[in-house]
């Protein structure tokens, strides 16, 4: 598990309106702030802001998920930004870009240590075995 120092020069957590505005850029004062400080010292990602932040961008501002996938994945490789179970965020990136709903495919991802996934779901179970996720089923 990573941690954040409250000591000078260490990890920040960041919050979904600062990564909101950094990358949408549509608050001409709030993002310039997100600018400097994520581009300016290490910050932190949770798994929950990283969910927060894809639902937002495409709720509130229409981008397609396609869209919302790939600037998550270049926000997340930014030199200072440390996300929270990166490859099982990369990895649910990965299925949500053949189809599956981001939420639904952080849930398989995250859940990969158990012997399979169970739901009432059957669009989830479909999505997830057009994408290659072998392991969900219908309860």
């Amino acid at each position: 598990m990573q941690a954040c120092s409250p000591k000078r020069g260490g990890m920040l957590a960041i919050d979904t309106n600062l990564i909101v505005r950094y990358l949408t850029k549509d608050h001409a004062k709030q993002s310039a702030r997100a600018r400097a400080l994520i581009d300016g010292e290490p910050v932190f990602v949770a798994v929950t802001v990283i969910l927060e932040v894809e639902w937002v961008l495409r709720s509130a501002y229409d981008y397609p998920a396609s869209d919302v996938a790939r600037a998550l994945r270049i926000f997340a490789g930014l030199p200072t930004v440390t996300v929270e179970d990166g490859a099982m965020v990369a990895a649910a990136l990965d299925l949500a870009e053949r189809g599956l709903d981001f939420a639904d495919a952080l849930h398989l991802t995250r859940s990969g240590h158990c012997e399979g996934f169970v739901t009432f779901d059957r669009k989830l179970v479909r999505a997830a075995k057009a994408a290659g996720f072998e392991g969900a089923r219908e309860a």
